[in-house]
């Protein structure tokens, strides 16, 4: 298993994961639509030459106090093929996109997801940080990571996506 950074020759492998993933296309549309913009990170799962994961990381903004200067992003969509699902693909992915994202200098990550996965690296629920999520969720599902301790201590206020995300409501 070989976790690396998407090339161009990726995008419909890519799109393919995802649809199968999440069975339906928004979350390929969505990667295609934020793909190219400033600060995002794509990674992909390889086996046997075939690719059986994605991980994507967009920048998101806090509306409220927080400082212009950090870099925070959302990880989203994490998608697995469904017969490669529950092999540690998903881990993998998760652990090498934190670590590129910190190398990269990013603050933190929040992500929206189940509660008893993301904890294991390191995700805490963000409203403990002082954020919530522009989008009616429960609160436990929306975590965030410190990648560089203490970077949210004087954040507070509202986590908003790129405007792409509004077309999965």
């Amino acid at each position: 298993m070989t976790i690396r950074a998407e090339t161009s020759a990726d995008i419909t492998a890519i799109r393919r994961v995802n649809i199968a993933a999440f069975g339906r296309e928004d979350e390929a549309n969505l990667v295609d639509r934020l793909r190219g913009q400033a600060h995002t990170f794509s990674f992909v799962a390889v086996e046997a030459e075939a690719i059986v994961g994605h991980s994507f990381f967009s920048p998101v903004t806090i509306a409220g106090n927080c400082a212009d200067e950090l870099l925070i992003l959302g990880l989203a969509p994490m998608a697995v093929l469904p017969n490669y699902q529950r092999q540690g693909i998903g881990t993998l992915l998760i652990q090498h996109g934190l670590m590129t994202c910190a190398q990269a200098g990013c603050h933190a990550i929040v992500v929206l997801g189940h509660p008893t996965y993301y904890p294991r690296f390191g995700f805490v629920p963000a409203k403990q940080k002082g954020l919530q999520c522009e989008y009616t969720v429960p609160e436990e599902a929306f975590m965030v990571l410190e990648l560089q301790v203490g970077a949210l201590a004087t954040c507070a206020g509202t986590v908003i996506y790129s405007p792409e995300f509004k077309q999965l409501e």
